[in-house]
């Protein structure tokens, strides 16, 4: 049974799942290169698309991997992803609804697990964590993706504030530290870190994710006033947009 705030991650993104398919944002970038080199150095028989979202790592993993299997929240999602990968001639994905703090898989399972831009939607980090240790074969490889908060609590206040006005949806953006911490709790070894700048076009941002146009205008009434510390750091535009930090960490 899935809880209050997975049916609600699902309701928000189904009538998006075709944006998330073609988000210039979520379908290129230096990640998606280090996730496929890493695959192609490996060759896995089973990969598994945690949060595959719009499927990008699912397509980019599909020609170097056995078998695929997609697995999200949002059944239009996984349409989206299962149309895709037909389209794409890509007959070695499966999908499968499920949250990632409950998984419908065996122990050790899958050769890779993936999480990417996922983890702070997860009403349980810590318990998808765990489940993503537990499907992971002994000797397999991990890699997670996401926004990271600054450690500076005023930086931090302020993005988290953006992301939720932005997206309803959004739990929390974790430090790089928490990150760490909590791979290590879940039983992962971290062996790789690797920081990165994701610059975000204003309009695109808030059109994929269809936010309200009294959200929009609370987001840029905040970013007109913030401190300059603030401004600085997320290189705030004249028409919105942004940067954002992210990690990509491998782990084992």
């Amino acid at each position: 049974m899935s809880t209050p705030q997975q049916r609600f991650v699902a309701e928000q993104y189904g009538p998006r799942a075709q944006d998330y398919v073609s988000s210039e944002v979520h379908r290129q970038g230096p990640d998606l290169d280090q996730i496929e080199a890493e695959l192609r150095a490996m060759a896995p028989g089973r990969v598994l698309d945690l949060g595959c979202g719009g499927g990008h790592v699912t397509y980019r993993a599909a020609p170097l991997a056995r078998e695929v299997v997609a697995c999200d929240v949002t059944p239009d999602m996984l349409d989206a992803v299962r149309r895709t990968a037909v389209e794409r001639g890509l007959d070695n994905v499966t999908v499968h609804t499920a949250p990632a703090e409950r998984l419908p898989f065996e122990d050790g399972v899958f050769d890779v697990v993936v999480a990417r831009y996922t983890t702070h939607h997860w009403h349980d980090r810590d318990a998808g964590l765990r489940e993503a240790r537990r499907v992971l074969k002994v000797g397999g490889r991990a890699i997670f993706i996401d926004v990271t908060s600054p450690t500076s609590a005023l930086l931090d206040s302020w993005l988290q504030a953006l992301e939720l006005l932005r997206d309803i949806s959004h739990v929390r953006n974790y430090q790089v530290s928490e990150w760490i911490g909590a791979l290590e709790a879940a039983g992962f070894s971290v062996d790789g870190i690797t920081r990165r700048r994701l610059p975000l076009r204003f309009a695109d941002w808030v059109a994929r994710t269809q936010t309200p146009s009294v959200h929009i205008d609370a987001i840029r009434a905040l970013q007109a006033v913030a401190p300059e510390e603030v401004r600085q750091h997320f290189a705030i535009e004249a028409d919105g947009s942004f940067v954002l930090d992210t990690v990509t960490l491998t782990a084992f």
